[in-house]
């Protein structure tokens, strides 16, 4: 399994090879990329190459990049809508294709071998229909893809779309066998519980987000926290060693990804401090 880091944890910083360099210096063999246009702009040709010439120059690997929640530069807080492939109106799931696609467009660069998809938003609920957009939302996604060498992998997030059953269904309906699941350990913590949904979800994971979260808020704090480094652990906390135990039996998975919150504004060195940390408490 590989031991990788998204960028997610610079999202408020512009990306450059800076940061890449911290990130490289956390022990990590690969980095997610996170698509978002105030900190990586997909859709300039100058940034992506700035980019992809740090990747020709170093070891770690471009292992995945998070596909674009919001198509603006400041994640919809001026009133952008967000990228929504199962949105119930037409324009609005071809829209979100296009930009998820420009996404895909940086593999000509950058070769990452995966892109980390969402169904829908926190709180979108489920029905026929919205199988019947997932569906064709994928298969279109996936067509696009293939030719760059990049596979898809669906994320469980907070909403009725991305339950195990419902990711079963999408999975085992459209007779996906290439298109694969990233695991979020803190979304499935708030949402019925990490050893659950890791049991149902098992075969299908090729990825996993590795976060923590005291089972409320989507927090994104560094898994085994500043309370179970003070030898005080939390029982809100997720259980790591049940969690990296159980991971590592998934017989697909290739790559367990540090995606910590912006919000914390850790400097790069506390970062790749921290990454390290992670990494070797987690046995990665």
């Amino acid at each position: 399994m590989l031991k990788a880091i998204s960028t997610h944890v610079f999202l408020r910083q512009r990306l450059h090879p800076g940061l890449l360099d911290s990130l490289a210096t956390s022990g990590a063999d690969a980095i997610e990329i996170f698509a978002a246009r105030q900190h990586f702009d997909y859709t300039s040709r100058s940034h992506v190459e700035e980019l992809a010439a740090w990747f020709r120059s170093n070891p770690v690997a471009p292992f995945s990049i998070h596909a674009p929640l919001y198509a603006d530069h400041d994640m919809g807080r001026a009133g952008a809508p967000s990228v929504n492939i199962v949105h119930p109106e037409k324009t609005r799931r071809i829209d979100a294709m296009d930009e998820i696609k420009r996404a895909i467009e940086v593999a000509e660069q950058i070769p990452f071998q995966y892109i980390v998809i969402h169904l829908g938003e926190r709180r979108d609920t489920w029905s026929p229909r919205t199988l019947e957009h997932s569906l064709t939302a994928l298969e279109h996604l996936r067509a696009f893809a293939i030719p760059l060498g990049v596979k898809l992998n669906v994320e469980n997030i907070l909403n009725e779309v991305t339950t195990p059953e419902h990711l079963h269904e999408v999975l085992t309906t459209g007779h996906f066998s290439d298109i694969a699941v990233c695991f979020d350990t803190g979304h499935a913590h708030i949402s019925g519980g990490v050893a659950h949904q890791l049991e149902a979800l098992k075969p299908h994971i090729r990825s996993a987000h590795i976060h923590d979260n005291h089972g409320e808020k989507d927090e994104h704090l560094w898994p085994c926290g500043d309370s179970a480094q003070d030898n005080k652990p939390d029982s809100s906390l997720i259980d790591w060693p049940k969690t990296t135990a159980e991971l590592k039996t998934a017989p697909i998975l290739e790559a367990a990804v540090l995606e910590i919150h912006y919000a914390l504004e850790h400097s790069p060195e506390a970062v790749a401090s921290k990454a390290r940390e992670a990494f070797a408490r987690l046995e990665l």
